[in-house]
């Protein structure tokens, strides 16, 4: 296929040329992989600029997005691709091929880089999802920055630069210039723009912005990152956000509730809810929202079928309409499963259903041979290209990620897509599935939410 780059396309192919470092904060559909591809080719074969492209990338996207990309456009049929996956002796192996781009996922770069130490042989990086290294206490962040200056050119591609707020950026930014925009470390960095929100005597938990800080930070870093929002440059149809209710049964209603109130009361009054201890206990309630819970021996506890059945009905109210459902715990797939067993489609035949594992069920979505396409947010957030399979989401359970959510939701939601997108979600009423609504809708003060909505649980649990 030839390719004719749309003009914000060629800018950014342009932009990736002429300067050797570049975050592309680029909104999920507008072509990410092959702008960055096609600077590569350039750069390599016409300027002469690179010899060997280190590519991270999340793990799914690794196997088989980029090589995709390069069998689908004619422009980059010449380029040789490495695959750096698998168990060890393949990944030696597969580096020791030659090559143009290496690709490896993001959980090997910590062991890449031992692997090479001071005999660091990419002239080039690219880190596609820039985003998961904003953590600066990761490995995986710390192996890079070791290495950084044997780096010539870097590029940080993402949709999502800040799904927790403006302290995910001080990371990704430092790996593109070495902290010469955003301080040389991240104390600094809090100090100069941000003030201490939820803390304790001994920790602060979460920061908030100082006045005008957004604005100086964007400022600072607007020459060497380029932010582009899909709705600016591509028409996509509509989406649409459906919250279905769930309302318990009276039965289901007083077994969630003590067993609610029986896990907030037992967090000590005088105990500081802290990120950790907060996560831990929501997805404790968020499960009772599914309907069971894990005991300690991981063994399944079985508590209502409310959202089963609100699901099954969703389900059937598509009218035989294929639909991506995203779970939240492992429990779930069994136990949806057993639901959508009993749903006919029209001809009286069973419902084909798939949980998405491999390119093969990619492939079959894709050509309209699979029903209800079931996979975790975590596991599909990245790289793929479901949109030719279906228009309907299905959400049967929620989590705090912001940045999962939005991208989940532009599998479909994407170039190409030429039906109205509806995105359905399953929310108890009353419970925590509609703090996380609320958080999800709030942006970036996700944690924040988590853990005040969880203290007014608390107080109302004890009040009870």
């Amino acid at each position: 296929m030839k390719f004719k780059p749309h003009p914000y396309q060629a800018y950014c192919i342009q932009r990736t040329i002429a300067e050797d470092k570049l975050g592309l904060f680029l909104d999920m559909g507008l072509g990410k992989t092959i702008i960055t591809l096609t600077a590569i080719a350039d750069l390599k074969y016409n300027r002469f600029q690179v010899n060997k492209v280190l590519i991270i990338a999340p793990k799914k996207v690794a196997e088989a997005t980029w090589n995709r990309e390069i069998d689908k456009w004619d422009h980059l049929s010449f380029l040789r691709i490495s695959n750096v996956l698998g168990t060890q002796a393949k990944r030696i192996k597969a580096l020791n091929q030659p090559s143009d781009i290496y690709i490896i996922n993001r959980e090997n770069v910590q062991w890449i880089v031992d692997y090479y130490r001071n005999d660091w042989p990419f002239d080039m990086v690219v880190i596609d999802e820039m985003s998961s290294f904003k953590s600066h206490a990761a490995k995986r962040f710390r192996a890079l920055a070791m290495i950084r200056n044997h780096i010539k050119r870097i590029v940080g591609l993402t949709g999502t630069p800040a799904p927790n707020g403006l302290t995910d950026l001080w990371s990704q930014i430092y790996l593109l210039d070495q902290g010469e925009r955003l301080e040389k470390k991240i104390t600094h960095f809090r100090e100069k723009y941000f003030e201490p929100d939820q803390r304790d005597r001994n920790t602060v938990f979460s920061y908030r912005a100082k006045a005008g800080a957004e604005e100086v930070i964007q400022g600072k870093i607007s020459d060497i990152c380029v932010s582009m929002k899909a709705e600016d440059y591509i028409t996509l149809p509509d989406i649409t956000y459906n919250v279905v209710p769930v309302v318990l049964d009276p039965k289901a209603e007083k077994a969630y509730k003590e067993l609610e109130k029986k896990m907030l009361i037992e967090v000590d009054p005088e105990t500081i809810i802290n990120v950790a201890s907060a996560a831990a206990l929501s997805n404790k309630l968020l499960q009772l929202c599914n309907g069971a819970i894990y005991g300690e021996d991981r063994e399944v506890h079985e508590i209502h079928n409310c959202k089963l059945e609100a699901f099954q009905e969703t389900i059937e109210q598509l009218n035989g309409s294929p639909a991506l459902v995203f779970y939240n715990f492992r429990h779930d797939i069994p136990r949806i499963k057993k639901v959508l067993a009993k749903i006919k489609k029209a001809d009286g035949s069973p419902l084909i259903v798939k949980e998405l594992n491999t390119k093969e069920e990619e492939n079959s979505w894709n050509n309209r041979e699979i029903d209800i396409l079931l996979t975790h947010p975590a596991s599909a957030a990245y790289g793929l290209n479901l949109q030719d399979g279906g228009n309907h989401i299905v959400w049967f359970g929620l989590n705090w990620s912001l940045e999962l959510y939005l991208q989940a939701n532009k599998r479909l939601h994407r170039q190409g897509q030429k039906q109205k997108v509806f995105v359905h979600i399953l929310a108890v009423e009353g419970g925590r599935d509609e703090d996380v609504i609320r958080a999800l809708d709030d942006k970036d003060r996700a944690q924040e939410t988590l853990l005040e909505s969880l203290k007014a649980r608390i107080e109302k649990a004890k009040e009870e």
